[in-house]
C-alpha cells in the first residue's frame, strides 16, 4: 500500500470520525441552549471511569496474555515520556521562550507536552495500522506508564514545579501511585482482567460482553474534549506551538530512535509505540491544572491545540516511515 492510499484510509476510517466526535462536542452547547456543559461533562466523565473504560481495561487484560513485545511499548514511550520533559523543562526554564510566564502556566505546558490522549485518540490509530487487537498497546501503555508516572512525576511537577504547594496530601511520589491510583474504578477492573487471564479463568462470553459495553468509551470521551477545548481562545502563541512540536513530533522521534537502540530490528510493537507517542495532549492535563492551581487556561489550550496539529502532524509520521 502507498503512502497517499494509506493516507486516505487513515483520514476517512480514523480522522473523519474522531475529528466529527470532536467537532459535536464543541457545537452541542451552541444547538442546544438548556445544555448545562459542566453538569453534562462531568456526568459523562463519570460514566466513563465508572462504566465504560473499565470494561474495556477487563476485557483486554483478560484476553491479552503477556509479551516482551507488548511490555516493549510502555517502556518505549516512557523514554519518549522523560526525554521530552527534560527537554521541555530547558525550553521553559532555561531559555527566554519560558522566561515571561509564570511557574503555573510552565508547569502545565510541560505535562502538556509529557502525556499524550494514547487511549481515546491512539487506540483508533493503533486499530488502523495493525488490527483491532492493537488495543492492548494503548491499554498496556496507559497502565503501565502513564497512570504511574502521571499520579508521581506528573503531581510532582504540578506541585514542586507549578504551585510550589509542598502541604498537598499526595504530593510525594512515594506516595502518589498508590494512594490515587487505588481508589479509581479502571485499576480494580484491568487487575481482576490480569488475574483471570493469568490463572486460566476467563470465560469468552463475558469479554465479549465487556466488550461491547466499552465499545461507548472512545465516542464519549471524544465527545467531552470537544465540550473541553476553548475553541473561542485558541490564538497561537510561541510557547504553545513550541510545546506542541515536542509533543507531535519531537517525541516520536525519540521513540523510533530509541526503538532503534535497543532493538535489532523494529516490529509491531516498536510502530506501535511511535503511534502512542504521537498523540496530542491527554485530557487529564486539565484535571491536574485544576486540582493543583495550575494555569487552566493554558492547560486547555495546550490541549485543543495538539489535538488540531494532529490532523497534520500524524501525516508526517507517517511520511517519514515511523509507522507501517
Amino acid at each position: 500500500m502507498n503512502y497517499f492510499t494509506q493516507l486516505r484510509g487513515l483520514m476517512i476510517e480514523v480522522m473523519l470520525p474522531l475529528g466529527l466526535l470532536v467537532a459535536a462536542g464543541a457545537l452541542w452547547p451552541r444547538l442546544f441552549a438548556d445544555a448545562h456543559t459542566d453538569v453534562l461533562r462531568t456526568q459523562l466523565n463519570r460514566m466513563a471511569m465508572y462504566v465504560f473504560y473499565p470494561c474495556v481495561l477487563f476485557a483486554v487484560a483478560a484476553s491479552t496474555p503477556i509479551t516482551p513485545a507488548l511490555l516493549s511499548v510502555p517502556l518505549l514511550v516512557g523514554m519518549g515520556t522523560l526525554l521530552s520533559g527534560a527537554l521541555l523543562y530547558w525550553l521553559l526554564y532555561r531559555t527566554p521562550l519560558g522566561r515571561k510566564l509564570s511557574d503555573p502556566t510552565r508547569a502545565v505546558l510541560v505535562i502538556g507536552g509529557m502525556w499524550g490522549n494514547t487511549f481515546n485518540i491512539g487506540a483508533p490509530v493503533l486499530v488502523f495500522f495493525f488490527g483491532r487487537d492493537a488495543t492492548r498497546y494503548a491499554i498496556y501503555n496507559d497502565v503501565l506508564m502513564t497512570m504511574p508516572l502521571v499520579w508521581s512525576l506528573g503531581v510532582w511537577i504540578a506541585t514542586r514545579l507549578g504551585s510550589h504547594d509542598s502541604n498537598v496530601s499526595y504530593a510525594s511520589p512515594s506516595t502518589s501511585v498508590w494512594r490515587v491510583l487505588a481508589t479509581m474504578p479502571p485499576i480494580w477492573a484491568f487487575a481482576l482482567g490480569f488475574a483471570s487471564q493469568q490463572l486460566g479463568l476467563t470465560y469468552q462470553p463475558l469479554v465479549s460482553a465487556a466488550q461491547f459495553i466499552g465499545q461507548a468509551t472512545i465516542p464519549v470521551l471524544l465527545f467531552i474534549l470537544g465540550l473541553t477545548i476553548p475553541w473561542r481562545n485558541l490564538t497561537p502563541r510561541p510557547e504553545i506551538l513550541a510545546v506542541a512540536l515536542v509533543k507531535l513530533l519531537a517525541m516520536p522521534v525519540m521513540v523510533w530512535l530509541a526503538a532503534g537502540a535497543l532493538f535489532e530490528q523494529r516490529h509491531e510493537a516498536q510502530y506501535a509505540a511511535v503511534a502512542q507517542a504521537a498523540t496530542p495532549a491527554m485530557m487529564t492535563t486539565l484535571l491536574l491544572a485544576d486540582r493543583f492551581r495550575l494555569d487552566s487556561a493554558m492547560a486547555g489550550l495546550i490541549v485543543g491545540w495538539t489535538t488540531l496539529l494532529f490532523w497534520l502532524s500524524l501525516p508526517v509520521i507517517l511520511a517519514l516511515g515511523m509507522i507501517r
